[in-house]
């Protein structure tokens, strides 16, 4: 008999090495959904609705599924809008090991500051956060000293929508790819 954990390892590496498109949802999908995130977003979170009118584009991936127990993995797609269109898609995902389980779904967005940050994430096979550009992640506790005459950084990160039972989010690390969905 398989052991749970050595299924769930079997099953995350898995989802990981699937090619992107194998997984991808439909470009209509993915729109409404991203559209759908953002708005929401815009609406509950004050800094998120600043940064919008600031952001040359802003990359929205309206639902993140991550789940494990002691290896996690994490996967979502999105939309890169731009002047109010959608103009290319993506896909986020990471893995994880350590003390941890359960399972979760959140959204993100990811707001771009400036038109070299936008270029890096374009010009990128595979871009992992973290890594490149400046990023912040918008809390609570940054929004409360927050202002548009204070940003500094070229991209800004808001999470949104989190539901489920697992300790954390961590976006930084996730590895964001271009796709092409069916």
């Amino acid at each position: 008999m398989i052991k749970p954990i050595t299924l769930l390892a079997v099953l995350t590496c898995a989802t990981f090495t699937l090619p992107a498109n194998a997984r991808a949802a439909s470009p209509e999908e993915i729109n409404t959904a991203s559209i759908k995130g953002l708005q929401h977003l815009v609406r509950s979170n004050p800094t998120a609705a600043a940064l919008s009118t600031q952001a040359v584009a802003i990359l929205v991936f309206p639902k993140i599924v991550k789940g494990g127990f002691l290896v996690a993995g994490q996967f979502g797609e999105g939309a890169l809008i731009e002047n109010n269109s959608i103009v290319a898609y993506y896909s986020t995902a990471a893995a994880s090991a350590g003390f941890q389980a359960g399972i979760e779904r959140y959204g993100y967005a990811l707001f771009f500051m400036n038109q070299k940050a936008l270029d890096y994430l374009k010009q990128s096979k595979g871009w992992s956060l973290g890594a490149g550009p400046s990023l912040t992640i918008v809390d609570k506790g940054f929004s409360k000293n927050f202002s548009t005459s204070t940003m500094s950084s070229d991209i800004y990160a808001c999470v949104f929508d989190q539901k489920g039972l697992m300790g954390g989010i961590g976006i930084q690390g996730a590895k964001i790819t271009r796709i092409h969905p069916r």
